[in-house]
């Protein structure tokens, strides 16, 4: 157990380098099981989530070759069996890709029910529902998730979506890619990983069009082949950088970022009186005077990211009037609120709407980290508030960031990362 000592009140300058995202690659690195070759895949980040996924396919009988830091060889030839490790899997909610992914591959799957962070009821009744269109049969027993394709293989067929979900629609373009005849996804998430995961398929020989758009058309090949594949940078962590500038003051130039996946994110901090400059690659962040109010709601792309509404409502404690965070997506994403009480913030939440009255500045104290963005909210709160932030339960925010403590100390932030000694780990245990 590890935790953040941070001292704030001090201004963010230089530059961060953003890393592969990692919502596309927790989706890419099970599709690796589909690809009967060798796939080359770049620009992974370091993540907790991608060091599980790892684990997991060696376990299934891949052959997992580490390259550099940042890329990876996996040869899914010699798989022998489609059952995942349950105490793998229950730890993070992206292990449910690998449903889709075995039953394309080999038509049947017994997977665990997947963990993660909780904030609110996550079910996957869509992605069934998808499975089972293609000629699945799915039940579930035991913690596991045992789904057979009737003939041994999945058949094409057009499945409606009742809700935009990103998970479901990735599932089922993996189970798509293999299976006899076309499938075609209405009311398809439209997310910048969802493209992401199509191109790298198509890359390996897969034959889908419409990633980006709410009508995905996947027409079943008979194998994918392999290939090399580079992932795209994380929109998340750039937004996450861009508020800890925001909230802290300075000048940031973000690198590695497609601007054009950052609009939704760039025109609210712009709302809030921050200024951001587009480049080819990357975007300049910069705030030197105080901030506006501002009303945000969460939505799916191309709207304002669930991902990013623990992060802006923080930087939103800080800013002159009163504004209003909505929660569009999930049930339950506010439980971070009560923390940056501790710090001062004047929030009131009724449901999935909050009410945030900005502070003049917020005070170190102790707080802990409840999911991954809400720890990430939270590491943006101590760098803004003035005297000592100890931050707990950062294992949630090393999930999703790769290296977070060494890129913001780069930029001039005081941020340590300290063992917790072992009888706070007791103590901790105990409660």
């Amino acid at each position: 157990m590890n935790k953040y000592i941070m001292h704030g009140g001090r201004q963010l300058f230089g530059e961060i380098t953003i890393s592969g995202a990692k919502n596309a690659a927790v989706a890419i690195i099970p599709a690796a099981l589909l690809v009967d070759g060798i796939c080359r895949i770049e620009n992974i980040p370091q993540i907790s989530d991608v060091t599980l996924f790892f684990s997991i396919l060696d376990e299934l009988g891949a052959h997992v070759r580490i390259l550099n830091q940042h890329a990876v060889e996996i040869d899914s030839r010699c798989i022998h069996s489609t059952q995942p490790s349950y105490e793998l899997c229950r730890r993070f909610r992206a292990s449910y890709y690998l449903i889709g992914a075995l039953l394309g591959r080999f038509g049947e799957a017994t997977v665990p029910m997947p963990g993660g962070c909780d904030f609110g009821v996550r079910p996957i009744d869509q992605h069934i529902k998808g499975f089972n269109a293609m000629g699945a049969e799915v039940s579930t027993e035991g913690g596991y998730i045992h789904s057979v394709a009737k003939n041994g293989h999945m058949v094409g067929s057009t499945v409606y979506l009742d809700v935009v979900s990103v998970g479901a629609t990735m599932n089922i373009m993996m189970a798509a890619v293999l299976a006899e005849g076309t499938t075609t996804i209405e009311n398809a998430a439209r997310e910048p990983h969802i493209v992401d995961l199509a191109n790298f398929l198509n890359s390996m020989g897969a034959d889908i069009k419409g990633a980006g758009t709410d009508s995905i058309k996947i027409r079943g090949v008979e194998k994918l082949t392999g290939g090399t594949y580079c992932i795209i940078p994380d929109q998340i962590e750039a937004g996450t950088y861009m508020a800890a500038v925001a909230a802290a003051g300075g000048q940031v130039l973000i690198k590695n970022v497609i601007p054009k996946h950052m609009d939704c994110i760039s025109t609210k901090l712009r709302e809030m009186g921050v200024t951001v400059e587009e480049n080819d690659d990357s975007l300049l962040v910069r705030r030197t005077e105080s901030l506006t109010r501002a009303n945000v709601k969460t939505m799916p792309y191309p709207g304002f990211p669930t991902d990013m509404q623990p992060q802006i409502a923080t930087v939103l404690t800080l800013a002159n009037g009163t504004s209003v965070v909505t929660e569009g997506v999930w049930d339950n994403r506010f439980k971070y609120v009560a923390e940056l009480k501790r710090l001062g913030a004047q929030i009131q939440v009724d449901g999935k709407i909050a009410v945030i009255e900005g502070v003049e500045h917020l005070e170190g104290a102790p707080i802990q980290a409840c999911d991954l963005r809400a720890g990430a909210a939270l590491v943006i709160a101590g760098l803004a508030a003035h005297g000592t932030t100890e931050l707990s339960q950062v294992q949630f925010i090393e999930r999703g960031y790769e290296n977070l403590v060494g890129k913001l100390r780069a930029v001039g932030a005081d941020i340590q990362l300290v063992e917790v000694p072992e009888e706070e780990k007791q103590e901790a245990n105990i409660g």
